[in-house]
């Protein structure tokens, strides 16, 4: 964790635009995704990831930066310190940290061969969702091209559960952004650019979904 942050929700959402210009033109998807995150966790959802490849990479990224702390510090919930001093007779340890609900459905090992093996390795991630998804909870799905054909199974039965589904892809229309509640569509093709161009997105939402929760606290 960097030193402890003091930009405001806002400021990080500016600082995105003023280091990466080129992404001006996502500035309302991003604007909106943060808010629809920020609403989710506030009534008790979470948040799903998939991607392939860099972008499964990209989806365990997203998920250790929500978990844990990432630039700002986080207090543990007074209700669970007074809950774990009543049973354990002691004090919480310090290390524990305020943490926001985010799943990657990417690191199942167990699971997803399986699943390849004795179903279809399209289904993965749908599988997944349909488990582990409620209404009110999120689906980020991560696809350079907008067609992985698993990610784009997933965004349908996130729909189907009554899951949020926000698309990352890059800047053509996709079967997937055709299928997202909101697509972040970075202004790049070609698939390292694009995915150049999602990591600062993604630390930006995250950042900016901290502030929200943990901005000010000690």
């Amino acid at each position: 964790m960097d030193a402890k942050c003091s930009q405001t929700h806002e400021e990080i959402l500016s600082s995105l635009t003023l280091r990466y210009p080129e992404l001006v033109s996502c500035d309302t998807e991003v604007r909106f995704v943060v808010e629809l995150l920020a609403e989710c966790f506030r009534k008790g959802g979470k948040l799903l990831v998939c991607g392939n490849g860099g972008s499964a990479a990209d989806s365990e990224h997203v998920v250790g930066e929500l978990v844990k702390s990432f630039r700002f510090k986080r207090s543990v919930d007074g209700a669970f310190l007074e809950a774990y001093r009543e049973i354990n007779g002691e004090e919480a340890p310090s290390w524990l940290e305020g943490a926001l609900p985010a799943i990657s459905l990417v690191s199942q090992t167990a699971f997803t061969t399986a699943f390849s093996n004795d179903e279809a390795a399209v289904g993965v991630f749908s599988q997944q969702v349909y488990c582990y998804g409620a209404p009110g909870d999120v689906l980020l799905a991560i696809s350079c091209s907008g067609n992985s054909a698993n990610v784009v199974e997933a965004a349908k039965v996130a729909r189907a559960r009554g899951v949020k589904v926000v698309g990352l892809t890059g800047y053509k229309e996709s079967d997937l952004s055709r299928r997202s509640d909101v697509c972040i569509r970075v202004p790049r093709n070609e698939t390292f650019q694009v995915q150049e161009l999602h990591l600062p997105v993604y630390h930006c939402l995250c950042a900016a979904v901290e502030a929200e929760f943990f901005g000010g606290g000690e």
